[in-house]
């Protein structure tokens, strides 16, 4: 069985495609990718059962067919050292060794039987079905993943809450120190239907789309979700379980709202913070007609930092502490020039805002505050 691929090619699609592999397989053979040849398609797939990946690609000089599982790591190493070349393979059906031979030399080693690859999950029959822009997609996951929880002790909130309607999609994650909302009115459905994506399958989307253009295809049931794309299919497990009611979080009228640039008060915050205490990093934020003084201390060092910056704001003043990490987050995950903060007191939750939204999106983020000893 033989077949030609660009070696550069194979690499990109290879090196994608091995993002899903885990470190610690449960099964020997997750370590390795499966290659299928049928006519003229070479199919690439990853796993770790929980996430299965898979993406094809034209070959050239083919002469049958195989299911065949090769090393990962192998092919990965030995592949990025290679300029830009064809790749002949040739391997024997009946003991699966392998050769590919470039330019310059030849490579053998042993693959494994494919069919032992464990087989993607199907969906059941009766599952959601929608279309979404790349772009949205993209966007969607990359301004919310980074609120998302990394400790598994709830798992629910370890994972991006997608929920569709027929306002649109909204994308929502939260640790319960901060929240992101975002909601896109592009992609609008019949029914309500929602499910929560784990982490690695949400970075492995927002790589995957990065690429990407034109629609991707989301299908999913009570258990997995599968992502349809122009060069890429995945699915995955998704999160079971009931995504926290993050709107009953969200306080309403909140009387103080403060307008001042974003870049300004990100630059501000990172001067602080090496005054900040290391255990807490606790930033205050002190706001009256017209300024924002921010300010941090540790007492043990004997170290303390001032700095004010303008601010649009009527009012009586008002203060309120923030861990400055999560609130540089927050404003990093914002792309309008200026922000709108809104508070209410001291004790209950920020809600900053852009100003201005990208089009056809409206965010809300959340930060939850710090007591701080008036």
């Amino acid at each position: 069985m033989k077949f030609t691929v660009s070696s550069s090619l194979l690499l990109s699609r290879l090196q994608m495609v091995g993002k899903v592999i885990s470190s610690k397989n449960t099964m020997a053979i997750l370590d390795n990718f499966l290659l299928q040849v049928n006519g003229n398609k070479l199919t690439i797939t990853a796993s770790d059962l929980e996430t299965t990946l898979t993406t094809s690609l034209e070959i050239d000089n083919q002469e049958g067919d195989i299911t065949i599982a090769l090393p990962a790591k192998l092919l990965m190493d030995s592949l990025k050292e290679f300029p830009e070349q064809p790749l002949c393979f040739d391997i024997n059906p009946e003991n699966l060794a392998v050769v590919f031979r470039t330019e310059t030399g030849n490579y053998n080693f042993i693959g494994q039987n494919g069919n032992e690859y464990p087989k993607a999950p199907a969906l059941k029959e009766e599952n959601f079905k929608c279309t979404i822009d790349a772009g949205v997609l993209g966007a969607g996951v990359s301004k919310t993943a980074f609120a998302a929880a990394t400790e598994d002790l709830r798992p629910t909130m370890t994972g991006i809450f997608f929920h569709f309607s027929n306002n649109g999609v909204t994308f929502v994650a939260t640790d319960a120190h901060k929240l992101v909302r975002l909601n896109n009115n592009t992609v609008q459905t019949e029914s309500e239907a929602s499910f929560i994506l784990p982490r690695k399958a949400a970075n492995m989307v927002k790589n995957l789309v990065a690429s990407e253009k034109g629609e991707v295809r989301v299908s999913f049931d009570d258990k997995n979700i599968i992502f349809e794309m122009p060069t890429y299919h995945m699915i995955c497990r998704q999160i079971e379980g009931r995504f926290p009611n993050y709107n009953g979080v969200i306080p309403q009228n909140n009387p103080y709202e403060i307008i001042l640039d974003r870049h300004q008060f990100i630059s501000s915050i990172k001067r602080i913070i090496a005054f900040a205490n290391q255990g807490t990093y606790l930033v205050k934020l002190s706001i009256s007609t017209g300024k924002m003084t921010l300010s941090a201390q540790d007492i043990d060092f004997s170290i303390s930092a001032q700095e004010t910056i303008p601010c649009q704001f009527e009012g009586e003043p008002i203060n309120i502490g923030f861990k400055a990490p999560l609130l540089i987050d927050i404003l990093n995950g914002i792309s309008s020039n200026e922000v709108r903060l809104q508070l209410a007191d001291p004790s209950r939750a920020g809600i900053i805002l852009p100003l201005e939204n990208e089009e056809n999106e409206d965010m809300l983020t959340l930060l939850m505050p710090m007591l701080i000893n008036e």
